[in-house]
């Protein structure tokens, strides 16, 4: 930064078709800035911390972005024109009294001033009495005055660059908070230098004070929505990380095909998966469990609670292990879909859910089941498939004291169960259309089931079918086959 005192000729200047050219760039990105400000205004902004912290950059960069258009500005029209050999600084581009400059624009923001040591003398632009909200009939302060106006954990800074800058010589490159007298704070940089004498010593110190409070505040604004993000984003992964040990710790360990009972005139060829939603995050409340019971029967069981997360993951833990402690006692598959409705109903935390809950009995290959507004179970026999008859059920936590119907079906060898939950298809398909169409493709794969070895087979078929879709869901599987 050259000291105005020796300023004797001007100093060269950009090619003005360069700097036009740049002015212009400016603008565009200015422009295209403003759109993307726009798009993003939304109501959102105030509850997702993703959005805030994108508000917030946008908000940043229009200010580094407006004081860049103001330095070009600057730039293109040169020094001003009294700007004259041995004459003091009067700050960058001082406007004339009939060209203000726009509220909050570069030039309203940026002051300059010159305290003169050898004669007490000290000059403000009048930019800088705007700044620190001075009237200019009440006079500028001298260093000794200014730190009046600095807040108090400030004043050691600004004392330390003065001092530094009168008497070692160094330049003035720092910040610090004024209090101006209609009590608004501002935050201003301060750049500058001393001006020798002939003889080496301070005659003077000048400087140009910018007020950066709005840049500062779209930092900290920063800062402030791209922490609550990281926070957001960490509870996420960690509530996340349980609920996916919570379901691993609940559903069944088994990953390949099983057989249930162990021997007995029939048994259930078994196997079972779990589908994920696209989004890992959107870990369900879904289940499928088979469990051999003491009276040599086989609980087969698939159910969905409403929401996602560990919430959800907790509250099929305690319904899956209610399920299975009550089939442990003897209840049969219709009284138990009360009381789960029951369990629900009373919870801490109340939530909805769909279920399908089978009993089979190998000795008489019989298979009563009860739902609670769940798809059916799908029966392939012959090549053919079709759902059973559902029996009356509503969903379970709806409302209290309901009654759950429950029928019988009885199997044959080489028969083939499906039961599912409803996230096969995307959620672009609602309610029973969707329920429908998932189970019309799962029947239309009677063939490849018929001609499939076991039940592992038949899983993977099923999987094949619905791989590509695009889940907002996750979804489960559980297919017995009777040999």
């Amino acid at each position: 930064m050259p000291s105005p005192l020796f300023a004797d000729r001007p100093s060269a200047q950009p090619p003005r078709d360069t700097v036009e050219a740049l002015i212009s760039q400016a603008r565009r990105l200015r422009g295209g800035l403003d759109a993307v400000r726009g798009s993003s205004a939304t109501d959102d902004v105030t509850v997702d911390p993703q959005l805030r912290w994108q508000r917030a950059l946008c908000d940043l960069a229009v200010h580094h972005l407006d004081d860049v258009g103001g330095h070009l500005d600057q730039l293109r029209e040169g020094l001003p024109p009294e700007e004259t050999d041995g004459a003091a600084y009067a700050g960058p581009l001082a406007p004339s009294a009939e060209e203000e400059p726009p509220h909050g624009s570069l030039l309203s923001r940026v002051g300059s001033a010159e305290w003169n040591l050898l004669t007490d003398e000290v000059s403000w632009s009048e930019e800088l009495f705007t700044i620190l909200g001075r009237e200019p009939s009440e006079g500028p302060l001298t260093l000794d005055e200014l730190p009046a106006l600095v807040f108090a954990e400030d004043q050691q800074h600004l004392a330390t660059m003065v001092t530094d800058c009168l008497v070692d010589g160094r330049p003035i490159d720092g910040e610090f908070r004024v209090v101006r007298p209609d009590a608004r704070v501002r935050t201003v940089h301060m750049t500058g230098e001393p001006v020798l004498d002939a003889d080496g010593s301070t005659a003077c110190m000048w400087a140009v004070l910018r007020d950066v409070s709005e840049v500062r505040r779209s930092e900290r604004a920063v800062r402030e929505s791209r922490d609550s993000l990281q926070r957001r984003r960490h509870a996420a992964r960690t509530e996340h990380r349980l609920a996916v040990e919570l379901q691993e710790a609940v559903l069944p360990p088994w990953r390949g095909p099983l057989r249930f009972p162990q021997g007995g005139p029939v048994a259930l060829d078994l196997a079972g998966h779990y589908l994920p939603a696209a989004t890992s995050a959107l870990i369900g409340g879904d289940w499928f469990d088979a469990l051999p019971l003491p009276d040599a029967t086989t609980l087969l069981s698939v159910g969905d609670l409403t929401g996602h997360g560990a919430s959800a993951t907790s509250g099929m833990a305690m319904v899956l292990g209610a399920l299975r402690g009550m089939a442990v006692a003897g209840h049969r598959p219709g009284p138990l879909m009360g009381f789960l409705n029951q369990l629900l109903d009373s919870a801490a935390q109340p939530a909805l859910g769909s279920a399908v809950c089978a009993r089979f009995d190998p000795a008489t290959r019989e298979l009563e089941w009860a739902q609670a507004g769940h798809p059916a179970p799908l029966l392939f026999r012959g090549g053919t498939g079709r759902a059973l008859d559902p029996p009356e059920g509503v969903l379970l936590g709806a409302t209290a004291n309901s009654s759950y119907g429950q029928r019988t079906e009885r199997l044959i060898p080489g028969d083939l169960l499906v039961l599912h939950t409803d996230g096969l298809l995307p959620r672009r398909t609602h309610g029973p259309d969707a329920a429908h169409e998932a189970a019309e493709r799962l029947l239309s794969l009677a063939p490849r089931f018929t001609a499939a070895r076991d039940a592992q087979e038949c899983v993977r078929l099923a999987v094949e079918e619905f791989d590509g879709a695009t889940r907002e869901d996750d979804a489960c599987l559980l297919i017995a086959r009777v040999s």
